[in-house]
């Protein structure tokens, strides 16, 4: 399937499931070189702007961190035709300034993950991006500006600590993260990000804080509960920037993330094979000669 026009993707974690303001929703399963995605594929428009909507651990939240296909999910959205891809995800603070039930829109990462796909380049081709700015600048800076619409305080900028989970963070690590400088934790950035970048995707990431993670004395260790409660009490807000950030126009790209292949590919032209063409077709087909995954 490909949508009229370029799409603005929107990847929903931890306490978003569905998008209320989606209409003429058709749903769509997928099937990648790298299996299937987390769930069913929404599709549909908001304010006349076509979406693609996927909940990254699936209706009733079954996948952990560790176990979503986040290559899968980045392929899916490329061959339906996002260019813009949002990711809506659940964190905890790092800083005293970044509370609980605000939203933090990062521009720098620090990836702790293991063992995770990430990279759409291996098996007999080699591909080197740049992911020194992971998050793309303009539609970054304009999420920011769009997310003031949801009533609750943004901060724009701020270092995402990765990490594999799904258990929280140490004391210790805790600590060690605050004392790089780092703003806030998560479990589904990377390799999301780079998975993003290699598909030449502009993508953006929408925090939501839900606790202090484990160094904040007076809240004491993270829990479940408190964590879903701070995001019921986002959802309302979360709506209404997803509405307002499809009703707006997005500015031009001027940080390359369209063109991030260009010059990237190391692997000689003459040892890609037609399967490795095949199947990496919607990411780099324009550099690899378009051919249709089998």
């Amino acid at each position: 399937m490909q949508l009229r026009k370029p799409a603005l993707g929107i990847i929903g974690g931890s306490g978003l499931y569905d998008l209320a303001s989606l209409e003429h929703v058709e749903s769509v399963e997928i099937e990648t070189p790298w299996g299937k995605p987390s769930d069913v594929i929404r599709v549909g428009q908001i304010a006349g702007q076509d979406i693609v909507f996927l909940s990254r651990h699936g209706a009733g939240h079954r996948l952990s961190p560790s176990e979503v296909p986040y290559a899968a999910n980045v392929y899916a959205m490329k061959m339906l035709g996002v260019s813009k891809l949002v990711s809506i995800s659940a964190v905890g603070s790092l800083r005293e300034d970044y509370p609980p039930r605000s939203f933090v829109v990062p521009d720098g990462t620090i990836d702790r993950t293991v063992g995770r796909t990430r990279s759409f380049f291996d098996n007999g081709v080699v591909a080197h991006v740049s992911i020194a700015d992971p998050f793309c600048t303009e539609l970054s800076a304009h999420l920011s500006t769009v997310a003031e619409v949801g009533g609750l305080p943004v901060q724009q900028g701020g270092t995402y600590v990765a990490i594999e989970g799904p258990q929280f963070s140490t004391r210790a690590e805790s600590a060690l993260f605050r004392s790089w400088g780092a703003s806030i934790i998560g479990m589904t950035a990377m390799p999301e990000a780079r998975l993003a970048r290699e598909a030449e995707l502009c993508y953006a990431c929408l925090a939501m804080v839900t606790d202090y993670d484990v160094w904040h004395d007076h809240d004491g260790p993270v829990t479940v509960d408190a964590v879903l409660a701070n995001l019921r009490a986002m959802t309302d807000a979360v709506q209404s920037i997803v509405t307002a950030l499809a009703s707006d126009a997005t500015p031009a790209c001027s940080s390359g993330c369209g063109t991030a292949l260009e010059n990237a590919i190391a692997t000689n032209p003459t040892a890609i094979t037609d399967d490795i063409r095949s199947r990496l077709a919607p990411i780099a087909g324009r550099y690899l000669g378009n051919r249709s995954p089998a």
